[in-house]
Order: structure tokens, then sequence, then C-alpha cells
């Protein structure tokens, strides 16, 4: 009988890997990330595909910009990726793969998702995506919506601003997938929210930051102004 890695397996590799610390406000983003591919790679109908580890790699980039030092970036997605047992050049690659195909234009790359028409661009990625649409036991997963948010995104940026356009957008898809488009569209909302919120959180550790280094400042300049002697009355 197999043992199934628990969540504390995943966690222990992935700071065995990565043994710098992680700075506090992103360690949450990083742990939750974590601990969400980590259920998925032991769910038996869960299967990697491109759309996943485009959302995957989308998640972590948007989320960790501004880490600081930046050359930890790569470091920590490495093992995030090799924690649950998967290559990050494979999802690196891939990401990029789906990314070059979104620059299509909006209408084709909806109707190549939604399955009502097929493109000769990548048999591989047109065979994994009528493997979805044809999986009754297809484990959906919020990184996989924000794989396919990824894309249309990266198409028409005005597209995914729109209300109206992104859920009809969305609902062609759902469908063409045999997905539920209420889960993706709650799943893309929750997203976007927290994206707002890591911008506002960043926002204000960057006014503590600057205001706890003029505090530094004052307080270097304070110590090095040489003190008047007294003057004595004669």
């Amino acid at each position: 009988m197999n043992n199934v890695r628990t969540v504390s397996d995943t966690k222990r590799t992935f700071y065995n890997l990565h043994t710098r610390p992680i700075n506090t406000i992103y360690r949450r983003v990083v742990e939750e990330l974590m601990v969400e591919m980590h259920l998925l790679s032991v769910n038996v109908d869960f299967s990697y595909n491109p759309i996943y580890a485009l959302g995957v790699v989308t998640t972590f980039d948007r989320f960790m910009q501004g880490y600081q030092p930046e050359r930890d970036q790569e470091s920590i997605f490495n093992a995030l990726c090799q924690a649950v047992e998967q290559d990050p050049q494979r999802y690196r690659q891939d990401a990029e793969r789906l990314q070059a195909i979104g620059k299509m234009p909006v209408k084709d790359l909806i109707a190549w998702l939604s399955q009502t028409a097929h493109l000769d661009r990548d048999a591989d990625l047109q065979g994994h995506l009528q493997a979805i649409a044809n999986n009754p036991n297809f484990k959906y997963s919020r990184l996989f919506a924000i794989g396919l948010f990824s894309l249309l995104e990266n198409s028409d940026p005005e597209l995914v601003k729109d209300e109206k356009q992104r859920t009809e957008a969305l609902k062609a898809i759902a469908t063409g997938l045999n997905l539920s488009d209420d889960k993706l569209n709650k799943d893309l909302e929750l997203y976007r929210s927290n994206l707002d919120k890591m911008a506002q959180a960043l926002i204000v550790m960057a006014d503590m930051m600057s205001a706890e280094r003029k505090k530094r400042e004052q307080r270097k300049q304070q110590s090095t102004t040489p003190v008047a002697p007294p003057t004595s009355n004669e």
C-alpha cells in the first residue's frame, strides 16, 4: 500500500529545498498555494494539464511581485513545484507556450477553449481540452480557472475588465469544457479580490518601510550632529 504524502511532508520538503526565510507578507501566499497544489496532487481524479500550470505560474508571479530579494523568487517557485514532486521547468514552459497561443484574437481563443472550433495551433493542447471536456471526473480547481482567466487576459485585457463580456466568455468556455460557470466566476471573483488586497497590503508595507527609513535617517543625523559645548558665564 502506497503511503499518501501529507501536507506536513510537502511543507518539510519545501523548507529543506528553500532554506532562506520568506518575508512575512508573502509567507501566507506561498503556503496557501503549496497546500492547494498538494491537495490536488494527492487527489485520484487530478491530472496535470498546461492550463493548470499556467494558473500556478500566474498566481505565483502575480502575488510574488515586488518580493525582495528578487533572486529568491526562482528558488521559492522551484521548491514549491518540487515539494509536490513536479518539475518547475515543465510548468514554466507550458505557461509560456499557452501565453504565446493566447496572443490570437480573443474570439478565436474563446471558440477554441469552448470547443466550438478546432485550431491547428497545438495538437497536444487540443488533446488536453478534449480530454477535459470528455472526462466526467475531471478535477476542476481554482488554479485551472486562473489559467483560463490568464489566457483571456493575455489575449484581450479590456475584455476581462468588462463584467458582461467576461461573464459571457467564461460561460461559453465552461459550457464547452463541461464545467460549472458559477464556480468558475466565483473563484475568479475571489482571485481578483485577493489581488487587490495584496496590492493594498504592499502599498501599506512600502509606506511603513519608508517611514521607518526616515526615522532611522533622523536618528542617525541626531547622533552625528555635534553638540555645542555649554557657554560659561564670566
